[in-house]
Protein backbone atom coordinates (compact mmCIF):
# COMPACT_ATOMS: atom_id res chain seq x y z
CA UNK A 1 0.00 0.00 0.00
CA UNK A 2 2.99 2.53 0.85
CA UNK A 3 4.53 1.79 -1.89
CA UNK A 4 1.56 2.78 -4.21
CA UNK A 5 0.83 5.35 -2.11
CA UNK A 6 4.39 6.86 -2.97
CA UNK A 7 3.57 6.62 -6.53
CA UNK A 8 0.53 8.50 -6.56
CA UNK A 9 2.53 11.06 -4.33
CA UNK A 10 5.08 11.25 -7.22
CA UNK A 11 2.33 11.60 -9.45
CA UNK A 12 1.04 14.46 -8.17
CA UNK A 13 4.61 16.14 -7.69
CA UNK A 14 5.66 15.31 -11.27
CA UNK A 15 1.94 17.20 -12.51
CA UNK A 16 1.62 19.63 -10.19
CA UNK A 17 4.81 20.78 -10.18
CA UNK A 18 5.92 19.77 -13.92
CA UNK A 19 9.24 17.51 -12.29
CA UNK A 20 10.59 14.68 -13.85
CA UNK A 21 10.39 11.21 -12.55
CA UNK A 22 13.73 11.52 -11.30
CA UNK A 23 13.41 14.63 -9.79
CA UNK A 24 10.19 14.00 -7.89
CA UNK A 25 11.41 10.80 -5.99
CA UNK A 26 14.65 12.77 -5.36
CA UNK A 27 12.00 15.23 -3.89
CA UNK A 28 9.92 12.43 -1.76
CA UNK A 29 13.12 10.63 -0.79
CA UNK A 30 14.02 13.84 0.92
CA UNK A 31 10.64 13.64 3.67
CA UNK A 32 11.24 9.75 3.18
CA UNK A 33 14.37 8.15 2.42
CA UNK A 34 13.69 4.86 2.15
CA UNK A 35 10.99 4.87 -0.12
CA UNK A 36 11.47 2.71 -3.59
CA UNK A 37 8.59 2.25 -5.84
CA UNK A 38 8.84 -0.94 -7.49
CA UNK A 39 10.11 -0.87 -11.55
CA UNK A 40 6.09 -1.62 -12.57
CA UNK A 41 5.23 1.21 -11.26
CA UNK A 42 8.31 3.98 -12.12
CA UNK A 43 7.89 2.13 -15.68
CA UNK A 44 4.11 3.87 -15.72
CA UNK A 45 5.45 7.07 -13.68
CA UNK A 46 8.04 7.54 -16.80
CA UNK A 47 5.52 7.21 -19.13
CA UNK A 48 3.12 9.79 -17.70
CA UNK A 49 6.43 12.13 -18.24
CA UNK A 50 6.57 11.00 -21.68
CA UNK A 51 2.52 11.98 -22.12
CA UNK A 52 3.58 15.07 -21.08
CA UNK A 53 1.77 14.96 -17.43
CA UNK A 54 -1.95 13.42 -18.50
CA UNK A 55 -3.10 10.47 -19.26
CA UNK A 56 -3.31 10.22 -23.18
CA UNK A 57 -5.38 7.08 -24.59
CA UNK A 58 -4.69 8.79 -28.29
CA UNK A 59 -1.12 8.59 -27.67
CA UNK A 60 1.08 5.81 -29.33
CA UNK A 61 3.19 5.51 -26.08
CA UNK A 62 -0.40 4.56 -23.90
CA UNK A 63 -1.18 2.40 -27.11
CA UNK A 64 2.24 0.66 -26.69
CA UNK A 65 1.60 -0.27 -23.28
CA UNK A 66 -1.49 -1.56 -23.55
CA UNK A 67 -0.38 -3.74 -25.96
CA UNK A 68 2.46 -4.74 -23.70
CA UNK A 69 -0.51 -5.55 -20.63
CA UNK A 70 -2.53 -7.63 -23.03
CA UNK A 71 0.49 -9.17 -24.16
CA UNK A 72 1.54 -10.04 -20.40
CA UNK A 73 -2.27 -11.52 -20.43
CA UNK A 74 -1.94 -13.82 -22.74
CA UNK A 75 1.77 -14.98 -21.81
CA UNK A 76 0.07 -15.64 -18.53
CA UNK A 77 -2.35 -18.30 -20.11
CA UNK A 78 -5.01 -15.42 -19.18
CA UNK A 79 -7.92 -15.78 -21.57
CA UNK A 80 -8.56 -12.58 -23.91
CA UNK A 81 -12.36 -12.08 -24.63
CA UNK A 82 -13.93 -9.24 -26.48
CA UNK A 83 -13.86 -6.84 -22.94
CA UNK A 84 -9.97 -6.87 -23.83
CA UNK A 85 -10.32 -5.77 -27.35
CA UNK A 86 -10.84 -2.51 -28.40
CA UNK A 87 -14.05 -0.92 -30.23
CA UNK A 88 -15.31 -2.14 -33.62
CA UNK A 89 -15.52 0.63 -35.77
CA UNK A 90 -17.50 -0.61 -38.28
CA UNK A 91 -20.45 -0.79 -35.90
CA UNK A 92 -22.14 2.30 -35.31
CA UNK A 93 -22.97 2.32 -31.92
CA UNK A 94 -19.22 1.50 -31.16
CA UNK A 95 -17.59 3.87 -34.16
CA UNK A 96 -19.23 6.58 -32.80
CA UNK A 97 -18.37 6.48 -29.25
CA UNK A 98 -14.44 6.21 -30.46
CA UNK A 99 -14.58 9.10 -32.13
CA UNK A 100 -16.48 11.28 -29.05
CA UNK A 101 -13.63 10.00 -27.15
CA UNK A 102 -11.07 10.92 -29.15
CA UNK A 103 -12.68 14.14 -30.70
CA UNK A 104 -10.83 16.35 -33.32
CA UNK A 105 -12.40 19.02 -34.01
CA UNK A 106 -11.75 20.14 -37.91
CA UNK A 107 -9.54 17.46 -38.95
CA UNK A 108 -10.45 14.45 -40.94
CA UNK A 109 -9.01 11.27 -40.13
CA UNK A 110 -7.69 8.17 -42.06
CA UNK A 111 -10.14 5.36 -42.22
CA UNK A 112 -9.34 1.50 -43.44
CA UNK A 113 -12.21 -0.05 -45.25
CA UNK A 114 -12.26 -3.78 -46.57
CA UNK A 115 -11.39 -3.42 -50.05
CA UNK A 116 -13.78 -5.80 -50.99
CA UNK A 117 -16.78 -4.61 -49.12
CA UNK A 118 -15.99 -1.16 -47.69
CA UNK A 119 -16.44 -2.40 -44.24
CA UNK A 120 -14.80 0.27 -41.83
CA UNK A 121 -11.98 -2.22 -39.99
CA UNK A 122 -9.99 0.47 -38.53
CA UNK A 123 -9.97 4.38 -37.72
CA UNK A 124 -6.50 6.24 -37.30
CA UNK A 125 -6.98 5.86 -33.76
CA UNK A 126 -6.87 2.29 -33.79
CA UNK A 127 -3.21 2.44 -35.40
CA UNK A 128 -0.21 2.08 -33.58
CA UNK A 129 2.79 3.90 -35.16
CA UNK A 130 6.17 2.72 -35.22
CA UNK A 131 9.37 4.38 -36.43
CA UNK A 132 10.46 2.33 -39.73
CA UNK A 133 13.79 0.10 -38.98
CA UNK A 134 14.12 0.78 -35.40
CA UNK A 135 13.86 -3.20 -34.97
CA UNK A 136 13.16 -4.82 -31.61
CA UNK A 137 12.81 -1.47 -29.60
CA UNK A 138 9.93 -1.00 -31.06
CA UNK A 139 7.72 -3.02 -28.07
CA UNK A 140 9.18 -4.08 -25.20
CA UNK A 141 7.06 -7.33 -24.00
CA UNK A 142 8.68 -10.72 -25.52
CA UNK A 143 11.38 -9.65 -28.00
CA UNK A 144 12.19 -11.45 -30.74
CA UNK A 145 15.08 -11.56 -32.91
CA UNK A 146 15.31 -12.61 -36.53
CA UNK A 147 17.96 -14.51 -37.68
CA UNK A 148 18.00 -12.60 -41.27
CA UNK A 149 19.19 -9.20 -40.30
CA UNK A 150 17.39 -6.39 -42.17
CA UNK A 151 18.61 -4.23 -44.63
CA UNK A 152 16.61 -1.04 -44.03
CA UNK A 153 17.92 0.62 -47.09
CA UNK A 154 16.00 -1.71 -49.53
CA UNK A 155 12.61 -1.09 -47.75
CA UNK A 156 11.49 2.63 -47.67
CA UNK A 157 7.47 2.20 -46.87
CA UNK A 158 5.83 0.31 -44.69
CA UNK A 159 3.32 -2.08 -47.06
CA UNK A 160 1.32 -2.81 -43.86
CA UNK A 161 -0.36 -0.91 -40.48
CA UNK A 162 -0.18 -2.41 -37.05
CA UNK A 163 -3.53 -1.59 -35.23
CA UNK A 164 -4.79 -2.44 -31.69
CA UNK A 165 -6.78 -5.79 -31.45
CA UNK A 166 -10.45 -5.14 -32.48
CA UNK A 167 -13.64 -6.82 -31.38
CA UNK A 168 -14.32 -8.05 -34.41
CA UNK A 169 -11.11 -9.91 -34.95
CA UNK A 170 -13.10 -12.88 -33.70
CA UNK A 171 -10.12 -15.00 -34.69
CA UNK A 172 -8.02 -13.73 -31.63
CA UNK A 173 -10.34 -14.85 -29.20
CA UNK A 174 -9.90 -18.59 -30.12
CA UNK A 175 -6.75 -18.62 -27.88
CA UNK A 176 -4.02 -19.37 -30.80
CA UNK A 177 -0.46 -17.69 -31.21
CA UNK A 178 -0.83 -16.55 -34.13
CA UNK A 179 -3.79 -16.68 -37.72
CA UNK A 180 -5.44 -14.59 -39.97
CA UNK A 181 -7.73 -11.38 -39.56
CA UNK A 182 -10.89 -11.60 -41.45
CA UNK A 183 -13.20 -9.40 -42.19
CA UNK A 184 -16.06 -9.57 -40.27
CA UNK A 185 -18.82 -8.81 -43.12
CA UNK A 186 -17.33 -10.90 -45.92
CA UNK A 187 -14.59 -12.64 -44.39
CA UNK A 188 -11.84 -11.47 -46.75
CA UNK A 189 -8.78 -11.89 -45.81
CA UNK A 190 -7.30 -8.74 -44.78
CA UNK A 191 -3.85 -9.13 -42.69
CA UNK A 192 -2.49 -11.29 -40.14
CA UNK A 193 -2.09 -11.57 -36.08
CA UNK A 194 1.03 -12.84 -34.13
CA UNK A 195 1.52 -13.11 -30.48
CA UNK A 196 5.04 -13.39 -30.57
CA UNK A 197 5.47 -10.64 -33.46
CA UNK A 198 5.59 -9.89 -36.71
CA UNK A 199 8.65 -8.05 -38.70
CA UNK A 200 7.19 -5.13 -40.71
CA UNK A 201 8.50 -4.63 -44.60
CA UNK A 202 10.44 -1.69 -42.98
CA UNK A 203 12.57 -3.73 -40.38
CA UNK A 204 11.01 -2.93 -37.37
CA UNK A 205 9.18 -5.82 -34.94
CA UNK A 206 6.27 -5.29 -33.43
CA UNK A 207 5.22 -7.89 -30.65
CA UNK A 208 2.39 -8.24 -30.03
CA UNK A 209 1.18 -7.76 -33.31
CA UNK A 210 -2.54 -7.23 -35.01
CA UNK A 211 -1.35 -6.36 -39.23
CA UNK A 212 -3.52 -4.99 -41.69
CA UNK A 213 -2.17 -5.21 -45.81
CA UNK A 214 -2.44 -2.14 -47.04
CA UNK A 215 -3.25 -3.80 -50.39
CA UNK A 216 -6.34 -5.61 -48.65
CA UNK A 217 -8.02 -2.20 -47.76
CA UNK A 218 -8.82 1.04 -49.35
CA UNK A 219 -7.81 3.98 -47.14
CA UNK A 220 -9.78 7.41 -47.28
CA UNK A 221 -11.03 9.88 -44.70
CA UNK A 222 -13.10 10.64 -42.42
Amino acid sequence: MFVCSAAIIMAYLMRTEQLSLEDALESLKQSCEFVCPNDGFLEQLKMFEEMDYKVDHASTIYKRFRLKVLGDCYNRGEKIDSSKLGADPGLPTESSSVIEATPKEGINRTAYRCKKCRRLVALQDNVVDHTPGEGESSFEWHKRRSGNPFNKSSQTECSSVFVEPLRWMTAVEEGAIEGKLSCAHCDARLGYFNWSGIQCSCGSWITPAFQLHKCRVDISTV
